[in-house]
């Protein structure tokens, strides 16, 4: 009679934690950041089906790397349980942090439970009525949830990322610098030995959320809104490699 083959519960979730780990660092960079009139999402995508980041209520934004398919049942998730919330009480009370935890009680039980955890991280940001009240959740895929200050990167090269960022990030900036930086960023890494990357305006997918602006607060940045507020490129600076038209499995 053979024994069965033994695991530590240890082992097991280091296993799930390097599977996910491996699937989110295969998607492109996310670079989500604080403005002078709320919060920019900026990450490469040059799919105008698919999206990275979404609208989820009034001013609640979402981005993730990853699989696809993974992040974008969550996402519709997130929308019906805030409409859900909002429809049953009140707008206002529809919060980050209320979704922020039933994301990460989702993925806690799926990380422990099923045997493939979903490869990948998530960011919640929610816009206020002052700069002070802005806030940035990151939830990764074994459901831990960390408020972050000011910045993140999730995806692809995210260490190398975000000291990138950390470097170059003023609190306060207008959008124009502020998408300046997270442009740069993403062009940073990626490029052939080394070289700085350019990335057209039609392989980015811009978003933000306006304090400024009504009721809803997100609006996304396309085509010459775009265009004008992207820098020049220097001549001697390499374009990026066209991506693909659609999305493969992992966002990349």
């Amino acid at each position: 009679m053979s024994m069965p083959f033994y695991t530590s519960p240890e082992q097991i979730m280091r296993d799930r934690s390097e599977y996910a780990r491996k699937g989110i660092s295969r998607g492109r960079s996310v670079v989500v950041s604080t403005y002078a009139d709320g919060v920019l999402f900026v990450t490469e995508n040059a799919s105008t089906a698919l999206h990275k980041v979404s609208e989820i209520y009034d001013r609640i934004g979402f981005a993730a790397v990853g699989r696809y398919n993974e992040f974008e049942s969550l996402r519709v998730a997130g929308i019906r349980l805030t409409d859900l919330r909002g429809y049953s009480y009140d707008r206002r009370d529809v919060t980050a942090r209320a979704l922020a935890n039933a994301y990460a009680q989702t993925l806690g039980a799926i990380f422990t439970e099923q045997q493939k955890p979903y490869e990948v991280e998530l960011c919640l940001a929610e816009v206020g009525d002052s700069a002070e009240r802005d806030l940035l959740y990151r939830l990764t895929y074994d459901g831990t949830i960390v408020e972050e200050p000011e910045f993140m990167v999730m995806g692809g090269q995210a260490e190398q990322l975000t000291t990138e960022v950390r470097n170059n990030f003023v609190a306060g900036q207008q959008l124009r610098e502020a998408l300046n930086v997270a442009v740069s960023t993403l062009g940073s890494a990626g490029g052939k030995d080394g070289a700085h990357r350019t990335i057209p305006a039609n392989q980015l997918e811009v978003a933000v959320l306006d304090r400024n602006r009504g009721q809803r607060k997100f609006r996304r940045v396309t085509g010459l809104a775009l265009t004008e507020l992207l820098p020049e490129p220097a001549a001697d600076e390499p374009t990026a490699e066209p991506a693909p038209a659609d999305m493969p499995p992992h966002d990349a």
